[in-house]
């Protein structure tokens, strides 16, 4: 009928073309029946060109509407079909939202309706995938489409024979499949421009790979799933899948477990699913293992899966095998990323940035950083905004394996010399920028990573404590006390800063092992006596501190470590004040503060006189009390100090807030907020949150005795939000409360 209309119009096949917008070729295909049912919007185009009259135009029109109805009832079937959905799906309810948002979103230019899932192996993309195109399914009556890309294995699936298997799924015979990529990918584009098909495009490799199997436009959609980040794909929007969250993965293995998962109980699943890291894929073979073993017990397989040296290859069920998908990736590497990822499971801490990766991969700042984009592209690796890495759970044990599979003993135990030296030694000279005469250390390694200013030291020191606190016990199980020695001492002034981390027993600890392994008494009476201060820290314990001030005391005086001798009896006192016995911690503090004035220690000194302003308090005697810290105060406030300057910026915000509170406690109010703002101030400056969050509290009473009902509720919202930054979450729940009850 369209050629008879064509010769009656007089057109050429060309002349017809140009007309009416379609395509010589498409015509031609339609006069010689190859393709009988064209698209409504095609036919309508023809039949303006050829001035077709009403009832010539409809039966045209009709003629193609029967023959698109034949297309789709006769087209082979099988080609491309979405594979089933699996029953148990739990979860990733935010992220089903996502892929409807992004169907029924308004078309936009470029390539309109793509989303790009991405994400480590064993998370389940494709899982999710076919769960979002079942959904889906009613708003694409002309057909789901799902094609296995292959991109992790050796060969990924060609562009060309991929568009072949499209085309034909979309109903194309053979004869009408162009042998060029650029023909077919020219075809499939038209073949979905007027359909409503969604194409699932799973396991990418490449953007090369994906871009010519993307809908042109038009109401073609299509989902891509893939392990590498594809960041040069452009016109797509991106989910990026992470590991279920506890709740949803106790969730999943209960589904797959059905009625036995009662009998298994609850907290063994949960910690089951901790153990799994919220991997979808872990979940389903350790659930798979149970289900085909009813004599196995959840608790059992739990105990097992918590010895790391066994997880990985406990967690297998018959051809599932969590450490083949990690293997995957790992393959897909090239050798100078593949070693500094199994070098990496060395690092002692959770996370590190790309210079601790460069010492473990023994190589340069650059190299590390292209290892580490490689390692990130493929999900072997997390990053985060701020410049640092940490492995997943299990991937970290797969780099383990591989490590001990490829490196040999030596290589091992030189890699974890060098990643211990280099950590001790940055933590050192980190350390020694606090110290009393502080300023830039003379950094004489080239090979560390510059600390140019206070808080960068400060920064590192906080961030990576995981790593050379895993460094020191390393130093330590290895007989290296001097090194270990350096370290711990480098930390005292530090930790003033960060008194309420947990970590400092065990510090000064090893400390004063090592010391005493060296025989050094002065710094071995030094650590103790460090240790004596950590205990009168929040949580106090001061029967402790005392034990440890008595072996000081004990130490010192056989070294004549004047001193030690000095500070064993201040920290006896702050003890005994915590004890109530605050007559014997007036002597022991007075006595301390004899022996300081003696041998000429102001700062030392300054401390005593804050020691005896608490026990004066403590015993009401708040006057007396506050004579004392105003003496601090001018001690450390002096134009021309006779403290040192950094020891004096730490003293005088802890001065004033004493004070602060002396005149809340003897009714001058106006004064005590005057006082405790000031220091609150000067304390966030130098981070010492834990003296802020308890002078938040401090302030916000003394508002509320004022009357000043919603500073008071402020003060003590900020003070909880502080205390839960130092893990304090009891003092953190009362300040929450307490600004709550003064609305």
């Amino acid at each position: 009928m369209l050629r008879r209309h064509r010769h009656a119009a007089r057109l050429t096949l060309e002349q017809l073309a140009e007309a009416s917008g379609v395509s010589a070729r498409s015509l031609s295909d339609m006069e010689r029946g190859r393709s009988r049912g064209p698209q409504h919007r095609t036919v309508a185009a023809l039949a303006d060109a050829l001035a077709l009259d009403e009832i010539a135009r409809k039966q045209l029109i009709e003629l193609a509407r029967d023959g698109r109805l034949r297309d789709h009832w006769t087209r082979p079937t099988g080609l491309c079909e979405l594979p089933r959905s699996v029953d148990d799906f739990t979860g990733r309810a935010a992220e089903l939202a996502w892929t409807n948002d992004l169907i029924h979103a308004d078309k936009s230019p470029g390539v309109a309706g793509v989303g790009l899932i991405t994400g480590p192996a064993g998370l389940g993309k494709t899982t999710f995938a076919v769960r979002a195109a079942h959904t889906l399914r009613p708003d694409f009556p002309d057909g789901v489409l799902f094609l296995d890309l292959f991109g992790m294995s050796p060969q990924p699936l060609a562009v060309g024979e991929a568009l072949a298997l499209l085309l034909r799924a979309l109903g194309a015979a053979d004869q009408q499949i162009p042998s060029d990529t650029s023909g077919r990918a020219s075809l499939y584009r038209s073949m979905l421009r007027d359909r409503r098909v969604l194409v699932v495009l799973d396991n990418a490799a490449s953007e090369e790979q994906v871009r010519p199997l993307l809908p042109g436009g038009g109401g073609g959609r299509a989902l891509i799933t893939s392990r590498r980040l594809l960041a040069g794909l452009e016109g797509v929007r991106r989910l990026s899948l992470g590991p279920l969250p506890l709740l949803e993965a106790t969730e999943l293995l209960t589904g797959i477990l059905g009625e036995r998962s009662a009998s298994d109980g609850e907290p063994a699943l949960a910690q089951l699913a901790q153990l799994c890291g919220g991997l979808p894929l872990a979940l389903r073979i350790i659930g798979n293992r149970l289900v085909s073993r009813p004599d196995w017990n959840a608790a059992e397989l739990a105990a097992r899966l918590s010895n790391e040296e066994r997880r990985l290859d406990q967690l297998s069920a018959g051809d599932l095998k969590i450490a083949n998908a990690f293997g995957m990736s790992y393959e897909q590497l090239a050798a100078s990323a593949r070693q500094v990822f199994r070098r990496l499971a060395l690092v002692p801490g959770r996370d590190f940035d790309a210079a601790l990766a460069a010492v473990a991969g023994g190589t340069s700042i650059e190299d590390a950083w292209d290892a580490l984009d490689e390692l990130v592209d493929l999900g072997l690796l997390q990053d985060s905004t701020s410049g640092r890495y940490r492995f997943h759970d299990l991937v970290r044990l797969f780099a383990r394996d591989r490590l001990q599979e490829e490196d040999t003993s030596a290589e091992r135990d030189a890699l974890s010399g060098r990643m211990t030296s280099w950590l001790l030694r940055m933590a050192t000279t980190a350390g020694r920028w606090f110290e009393p005469a502080y300023g830039r250390p003379d950094r004489s390694d080239s090979d560390l990573a510059d600390l140019s200013s206070m808080d960068e030291a400060d920064r590192w020191l906080r961030v990576n404590a995981d790593n050379w606190l895993g460094a020191l016990r390393y130093a330590a199980s290895r007989g290296l006390h001097s090194v270990v020695l350096d370290c711990a001492e480098s930390m005292h002034w530090f930790s003033d800063r960060w008194m309420h981390a947990p970590h400092w027993h065990e510090v000064f600890t090893l400390g004063a092992e090592a010391a005493a392994a060296l025989g050094d008494l002065a710094q071995h009476a030094t650590q103790l006596n460090y240790l004596a201060w950590v205990h009168t820290v929040p949580p106090e314990d001061p029967e402790t501190a005392l034990r440890y001030t008595a072996d000081a005391l004990d130490v010192a005086t056989r070294s004549d470590a004047t001193a030690q001798i000095a500070w064993a009896h201040l920290y006896a006192g702050v003890a005994l004040r915590l004890l109530g016995r605050l007559d014997e911690a007036v002597a022991s503090t007075s006595r301390a503060a004899e022996m300081f004035k003696t041998t000429g220690d102001i700062d030392a000194y300054c401390q005593c006189l804050g020691a005896l302003g608490n026990c004066l308090r403590d015993s009401g005697r708040y006057t007396e009390a506050l004579e004392q810290f105003h003496r601090m105060c001018d001690l450390a406030g002096d134009e021309e100090p006779a403290m040192t300057p950094s020891i004096a910026a730490l003293t005088r915000p802890y001065a004033l807030a004493r004070a602060g509170e002396c005149l809340g406690l003897l009714g001058r109010r106006a004064e005590a907020i005057t006082k405790l703002t000031e220091a609150i101030g000067l304390m966030e400056q130098l981070q010492l949150s834990g003296l802020q969050a308890r002078y938040l509290e401090v302030l916000a009473t003394i508002l509320a005795d004022e009357g000043r009902t919603g500073e008071s509720r402020r003060v003590y919202a900020r003070a909880a939000e502080v205390f839960e930054t130092v893990g304090d979450t009891e003092a953190s729940g009362r300040c929450r409360g307490l600004a709550t009850a003064a609305h």
